[in-house]
C-alpha cells in the first residue's frame, strides 16, 4: 500500500472520529458533567495559562500521558507531537527538527534549530539534550519560531523539560522496570517539607542499564549499550508569601561499553558488503562513549504587586564528552573519529510579567556565555588518514525582550512582541596530519600543522512577533499571528584553512500561522488545528564531499533558502468512560527553492529537506476498565510517517519510506492507586527503520545508516507514598 493510501486512511480515520463527536446526539449531551477531559495548565507564554487559551501551536504532555506512551527518552514523544522529528543522533546527540526546521550536525560549531530547556533554563549543546523521562511534570513543545520569549536559536520551536516541583506535601514514587536486552530500570523521587510553609525539598534518582541492540561480530559482545546514573535535587524557600527561591541541582552519567556503530548500506572499500541485519555489525573502534552533564539553577520569584511578578533565573552547566564512533562499520581502522569534548555554559534572565484588567505582559533581558573545547580527529592509519584538531571557541549572547496581549474587546485580543539580540563568537581552530603509525591518544603538538585560524564576528537580529486571536464561543478560539525568528551564525569547526572558516550567516525565518482552538461536546474533546507558512532563509547545511584532490573533505555553509507549508492537527476525546482516544496528523510540503552546491550552482531540483516527512501522524486509545481489586488501564497506538530523507545529500539508499510502528501497554492499578504493574511492547512488529545516517560517497564511496529500535518489551512495578 502506498504512503499516500496510508496517510490518506489516517486522515479519514480522524475525520471520522471528530465528525460525531463535534455533533453529538441529544443524549450524547446529557452526559454526566464529571465527565471531561483534564484541563492542562502550560507556561509557553512565560505565565500559566490553560493549554486551549494559548493562541499558539503547542502541544503538552503531563506524566500520566508519558506513562501512557511508555516514554523513557525524549525521542519516544515524536509521534505524539504533529510535525516533530525527535531522535538521538550517531554522537548520543538530540536531532530535533519541528515542522522541517532543525539541525542534524552534532558537533559543537553547529548550533541546534530547536532550542531544548530544562525547567527554563536552555541547553547549548546537542549532546546532553536528549534527556531521559524521569521525575518530569510535563513536556512543553512548542512548533514555530520562538524568537520573541526564549532564549537562543529557537528558529524552529522549543521543547521544554518541567521537572517536578518541591511541594509541602510529603510524598514519593519508586518504580523498578525491567525487559529485554538485560534491561534494569530504577527510578525514585522523595519530598515534602523541611519547614512547615517555609521550606521544601525533593530528591529523585534514575538508573538505567541495557545491553545494545546490535551484536558486534568482531568483539563477540552487544554494541550500543547504556549504563545512565542521574539525580536531581531541589530545595524551595519561601520566607514570605511574596517571595520565593528555588535552588536544584541535577547531573547525569552515562558509561556504557561501547558506543553505536551504524550499518553498512552499501560495500566499504570492497572489502566489507552491505549488512543483511542492520542489528549484525562488524566494528572495531566502538570502545568509548561517556557523556557526563551537570547543572546548578536558582530561581527567585518576587510578587511586587497583585499585577507585576519579578523572577531571576541563574544557571551554570557543564558538559563532558569522550567518544570513538566506528564510521567505515568494519573491523579495519578505515575511518574512526575521535571525540573529546568540554563544554559549560552560564546563563542569567530576568524577567517581569504583568497581569491586569485588559493587559498581559512579560519583558525581560537575557545573558549567555558558552566556551567549548573540542578536540577530535579521523583515525584511518588503513587509509593513511590520521589527524588530529583542536576547536576552542567562546560564544556570547545578548538579549532584550517584550511581549504584551491587549484584550480590545471581551472576544478580540492583539499580541505583539520584540526582541533584540546580540551575538558574538570567538572561534580558534589548529589542525594536524599524522603518519598512518600514530597511535591514540593523538599527541597535539607533534603533527603537521596545516591548519591555524583565530578568528571572530558578531551578529544582530530583531525578531517580532504580531497576532490577533477572536473567542467565537467561550470554549472556540481563532488565532493569526506572523513572527520571525533567528538563529546564529557561526565558524566552519572542520574548516582546512582561513578562506573556509569566514564566518556563515544567521539563520532567518518567517512564519505565519492560522490556528483553531477548540473544546466540544460538553468539554469531552479538544480538537486543535494550526496551518502555518514558513519562508526560511540561510540554511546552515553539513556534506561530506570529496576535495579538487579527491580527499574526504566536510563543508558547513549557507546552502539555500526554503518553504514550508503545512498543517498540524490534535485531538482528544473522551468518548465514554473510561476510553479515550488521541490523535495527531501533520501535513509539510517543504522545498528548496535554492540550495547553491558546489561551484556555486543552484541543485535545489536534486535536494529534499532533511526529516521532513509530508505526513505523519499518531491513532491511539486508552481503555480503563475497574475490577473488585484495582483498575486495568489498556493503551495501544499506531503512528506512521511517509518517506523521509535523514541526511543532507538526500541519499535514495539512506532514504527511508513510510513505515508504520504499533505499541502495546497493559496496567493495573490497585491498592488505591498506590501500586501498579505493566507490560508493554513498543515496535510490535520488529519494524526495521533508518532514522540517521551518513552519505560518504562522493569522498569514501560508501553509506551508512543508524537504525531505529527494534521490538522491545517491558515489565514495570511502580509504588506511590
Amino acid at each position: 500500500m502506498s504512503a499516500h493510501h496510508i496517510a490518506a486512511r489516517m486522515a479519514a480515520l480522524l475525520l471520522a472520529t471528530v465528525a460525531p463527536l463535534a455533533a453529538p446526539p441529544a443524549a450524547a449531551q446529557e452526559a454526566p458533567q464529571e465527565l471531561k477531559l483534564e484541563e492542562i495548565v502550560v507556561t509557553a507564554r512565560r505565565t500559566e495559562e490553560r493549554l486551549q487559551d494559548v493562541p499558539v501551536a503547542v502541544t503538552a504532555l503531563g506524566g500520566e500521558a508519558l506513562r501512557r506512551l511508555d516514554a523513557t527518552t525524549l525521542g519516544d514523544i515524536q509521534d505524539a507531537v504533529p510535525n516533530l522529528t525527535l531522535h538521538v543522533g550517531d554522537a548520543s546527540n538530540a536531532v530535533v527538527y519541528i515542522r522541517g526546521v532543525g539541525q542534524i550536525d552534532s558537533l559543537a560549531f553547529a548550533d541546534p534549530g530547536v532550542g531544548i530547556y530544562l525547567d527554563d533554563v536552555y541547553l547549548g549543546r546537542a549532546q546532553g539534550a536528549f534527556l531521559d523521562v524521569f521525575d518530569v511534570q510535563r513536556i512543553e513543545v512548542l512548533r514555530g519560531p520562538q524568537g520573541t520569549l526564549y532564549g537562543r536559536n529557537t528558529i524552529g520551536g522549543a521543547v521544554k523539560f518541567v521537572s517536578n516541583q518541591p511541594d509541602f506535601t510529603p510524598a514519593g514514587r519508586l518504580e523498578a522496570t525491567v525487559g529485554d536486552y538485560d534491561r534494569l530500570d530504577l527510578k525514585g523521587m522523595v519530598g515534602g517539607g523541611l519547614i512547615e510553609g517555609k521550606v521544601a525539598a525533593k530528591a529523585s534518582f534514575a538508573y538505567l542499564k541495557r545491553d545494545g541492540y546490535a551484536d558486534n561480530a568482531f568483539a563477540g559482545r552487544d554494541d550500543g549499550d547504556k549504563d545512565t546514573v542521574a539525580g536531581r535535587l531541589a530545595v524551595l524557600l519561601t520566607p514570605t508569601e511574596r517571595f520565593s527561591l528555588q535552588l536544584a541541582a541535577d547531573g547525569s552519567s552515562d558509561t556504557p561499553d561501547t558506543s553505536r556503530t551504524p550499518s553498512r548500506e552499501t560495500a566499504v572499500f570492497g572489502v566489507a558488503q552491505p549488512n543483511e541485519d542492520p542489528f549484525e555489525v562488524d566494528a572495531n573502534f566502538n570502545d568509548l562513549n561517556k557523556l557526563k552533564v551537570r547543572g546548578v539553577a536558582a530561581t527567585a520569584a518576587f510578587e511586587a504587586s497583585d499585577a507585576v511578578t519579578l523572577k531571576s533565573v541563574t544557571a551554570y552547566r557543564m558538559m563532558d564528552y569522550d567518544t570513538h564512533l566506528d564510521l567505515d562499520a568494519t573491523r579495519l581502522d578505515f575511518f574512526g573519529v575521535y571525540v573529546n569534548e568540554d563544554q559549560n555554559q552560564f546563563s542569567q534572565e530576568f524577567q517581569a510579567t504583568f497581569s491586569g484588567d485588559r493587559f498581559e505582559g512579560v519583558a525581560g533581558l537575557y545573558f549567555f556565555r558558552e566556551h567549548d573545547e573540542t578536540i577530535s580527529g579521523l583515525f584511518g592509519p588503513a587509509i593513511s588518514l590520521v589527524t588530529g584538531s583542536l576547536n576552542d571557541q567562546t560564544n556570547r549572547s545578548y538579549a532584550a525582550y517584550g511581549q504584551g496581549s491587549y484584550t480590545v474587546t471581551d472576544a478580540l485580543s492583539v499580541t505583539g512582541g520584540l526582541r533584540y539580540t546580540y551575538e558574538e563568537k570567538d572561534f580558534r581552530r589548529t589542525q594536524e596530519f599524522f603518519a598512518p603509525t600514530a597511535t591514540l591518544p593523538i599527541a597535539l603538538g607533534t603533527g603537521l600543522r596545516i591548519t591555524d585560524i583565530d578568528t571572530a564576528d558578531d551578529w544582530a537580529s530583531l525578531s517580532p512577533k504580531l497576532g490577533l486571536d477572536y473567542r467565537f464561543t467561550d470554549l472556540v478560539m481563532g488565532y493569526l499571528s506572523a513572527s520571525r525568528g533567528f538563529k546564529s551564525g557561526g565558524f566552519d569547526g572542520r574548516s582546512n584553512n582561513a578562506a573556509q572558516a569566514a564566518s556563515f550567516d544567521p539563520e532567518t525565518m518567517w512564519s505565519y500561522e492560522a490556528g483553531v482552538k477548540s473544546t466540544l461536546w460538553e468539554n469531552r474533546v479538544t480538537l486543535n488545528v494550526a496551518a502555518f507558512w514558513n519562508d526560511y532563509r540561510n540554511l546552515q547545511l553539513s556534506s561530506f564531499v570529496a576535495d579538487q584532490s579527491g580527499q574526504f573533505a566536510a563543508l558547513f555553509t549557507n546552502a539555500g533558502a526554503a518553504t514550508m507549508r503545512g498543517v498540524d492537527v490534535e485531538l482528544n476525546a473522551l468518548v465514554a468512560e473510561g476510553l479515550t482516544v488521541s490523535a495527531t496528523l501533520g501535513f509539510l510540503d517543504s522545498e528548496y527553492d535554492r540550495y547553491a552546491g558546489p561551484g556555486g550552482v543552484d541543485i535545489s531540483g536534486q535536494r529534499e529537506l532533511v526529516n521532513a516527512p509530508r505526513w505523519s501522524g499518531r491513532l491511539g486509545a486508552s481503555y480503563s476498565l475497574p475490577l473488585s481489586f484495582g483498575d486495568l488501564t489498556l493503551d495501544g497506538d499506531v503512528a506512521y510517517r511517509s518517506k523521509t530523507y535523514p541526511t543532507v545529500s538526500s541519499s535514495e539508499v539512506l532514504a527511508q519510506d513510510g513505515y508504520a510502528l504499533v505499541n502495546l501497554q497493559a496496567t493495573l492499578e490497585f491498592g488505591d492507586g498506590a501500586w501498579a504493574v505493566s507490560g508493554g511492547v513498543k515496535n510490535l512488529t520488529d519494524k526495521r527503520y533508518i532514522s540517521h545516517g551518513f552519505d560518504l560517497s562522493d569522498s569514501l564511496g560508501y553509506q551508512l545508516g543508524y537504525y531505529g529500535d527494534p521490538r522491545t518489551w517491558s515489565l514495570s512495578l511502580r509504588h506511590r507514598f
